[in-house]
């Protein structure tokens, strides 16, 4: 079983987090590259109700599956997840279809992922329409490690989904749960300001 750890931390500006980011020897692995994930599930919601998912992220000509079971961890997110790359995204999503599975909400965000040479883990910054997050994954002990290198403690973890912190988000300020886009149907250019 893959299993992925992983914390979220919430920053004030993408630029601050990149400085960090490079002052504390995390180089970029590639460039910031634009993302468009949609989940799937079943008309009654089985996977959300089992704190799991179905996704299909699109990265220019790159498509990515993934699935994500249900999260284990208390002070980090620890959860089994599988994911592999696929060749036609529009067949795919009609072969979820044919088993059951409808698209239920989308997420899009810009990433840049860095790494320490030498080190296994990675740290993704995500510039979403929520917000800015960087996000540690490695093992627990050099996630604990980095964000202490990076100022950060564990009272800055947060161990919540997009979707979460979305609806979260959306509840705060009484509008429906729309998908989350850089252009929304709420007439603004961000959900953020």
């Amino acid at each position: 079983m893959a299993l992925e750890t992983e914390v979220k931390i919430k920053l004030e500006n993408a630029d601050l987090g990149r400085e960090r980011l490079l002052a504390h020897g995390f180089l970029p692995i590639g460039p910031r590259e634009f993302e468009s994930n949609q989940l799937f599930d079943t008309p009654g919601q089985s996977l959300r109700s089992a704190d799991q998912l179905i996704r299909l992220r699109r990265i220019g000509d790159r498509r990515i599956l993934t699935f994500k079971g249900k999260s284990i961890g208390h002070e980090h997110k620890v959860r089994e997840e599988l994911e592999t790359a696929i060749g036609d995204a529009d067949v795919f999503e009609a072969i979820l279809e044919r088993l059951g599975y409808a698209p239920t909400w989308r997420y899009d965000k810009y990433r840049t992922e860095y790494h320490t040479p030498g080190e296994v883990g990675h740290a993704l910054l995500d510039e979403t329409p929520i917000g800015i997050f960087m996000e540690l994954e490695g093992d627990a002990d050099w996630i604990d490690k980095k964000a202490h290198q990076l100022g950060f403690s564990k009272r800055d973890y947060i161990l919540q989904s997009y979707a979460w912190l979305f609806s979260e988000f959306c509840r705060e300020r009484g509008i429906p749960m729309v998908p989350m886009t850089f252009v929304p149907p709420l007439g603004k250019t961000t959900l953020a300001s």
